[in-house]
């Protein structure tokens, strides 16, 4: 089978797809897209299922030749996209031919840009997912958790679509904002003192440089906490408080137990925007009902053609 063929990879070119679930009693975490919103448009500018494989490509710098013709799809981070020199429209599909040349510039604003391609990668899955998780040597192109490399091809089939479409202004976000992303409240957020839950929630904070995918580390006046003498399963989202003070906001990658606190849990489509901060990036938060975030949810895996949870 022919495809894409990598010239550079650029930093972190990832295979990713809507994660591997199922396996977190093993100790296997979901991995997947993080950002699942510019994820989902760019399946869906080419009438892909919810989850089909597609590229995470961190700060750009990707170039890669076709040897076939189909169709792809690109959204995500704010960067200059051409083909064959010739420039591309943000958040849209586009064919490509045998030969041509698509190159990715340094992301201005954002961190993540998704590339998907007619009916997606051809990549077998690993434990039901094609999605790379490094740290665990599971997915990607050959099944053992790599980054993509000069010299890779990405297969997939021909694709044929009709027309240039692009997802309206209003449904992409303007990543250079200070994001004001929305926590539930849960866990050990009752063992919290009020005036450190107004803490969290009046101050700034910034995004920590060493952040990755498995976790998004906070910046900030240190919050009091009470350590916990137990482990228990986390998810993505989980707002944990360690002994310094500073969140940690679990991503995709993140480990399946943890003992520090729990202050509550982020947005699940707020997820999506903390993904695109650079480091030293604005953060504020504010409190959203669980009923509210579970009815937002159902909107938005309805409109993306995925049945809910």
């Amino acid at each position: 089978m022919s495809g894409l063929r990598i010239l550079k990879p650029g930093p972190l070119s990832l295979l990713q797809d809507a994660g591997r679930h199922g396996w977190q009693h093993l100790g296997v975490s979901p991995a997947g897209a993080l950002d699942l919103q510019a994820a989902a448009w760019a399946n869906r500018l080419l009438d892909n299922p919810w989850g089909t494989p597609l590229l995470e490509v961190a700060l750009g710098y990707l170039e890669l030749e076709a040897e076939l013709d189909t169709w792809l799809a690109l959204t995500g981070a704010e960067l200059a996209a051409s083909l064959d020199g010739q420039a591309l429209l943000p958040w849209s599909r586009f064919p490509i031919r045998a030969g041509q040349r698509l190159k990715l510039d340094y992301a201005r604003s954002g961190q993540r840009a998704y590339l998907a391609v007619a009916g997606g990668f051809q990549v077998a899955p690993v434990l039901g997912s094609v999605s790379t998780q490094a740290r665990e040597g599971l997915g990607g192109l050959h099944g053992t958790g790599e980054a993509l490399r000069a010299g890779d091809l990405l297969p997939c089939r021909p694709g044929q679509r009709t027309g240039i479409l692009s997802v309206p202004w209003v449904y992409r976000p303007d990543y250079r904002a200070i994001p004001r992303l929305r926590v539930i409240a849960g866990g050990d957020s009752a063992s919290f003192d009020a005036d450190q839950l107004r803490a969290f929630f009046a101050q700034t904070w910034q995004l920590s440089p060493q952040s990755d995918r498995m976790g998004a580390r906070l910046q900030g006046e240190a919050l009091a906490v009470n350590t916990r003498q137990w482990s228990q399963g986390v998810s993505r989202g989980a707002i944990q408080v360690p002994p310094d003070g500073q969140p940690i906001i679990l991503q995709a990658d993140h480990q399946t137990m943890g003992g520090y606190p729990i202050l509550g849990w982020l947005h699940p489509l707020d997820q999506s925007r903390l993904a695109q901060c650079p480091p030293h990036h604005g953060l504020r938060f504010s409190p959203v009902s669980l009923a509210d975030a579970q009815a937002e949810l159902r909107r938005f895996y309805r409109f993306f053609g995925r049945r809910a949870p």
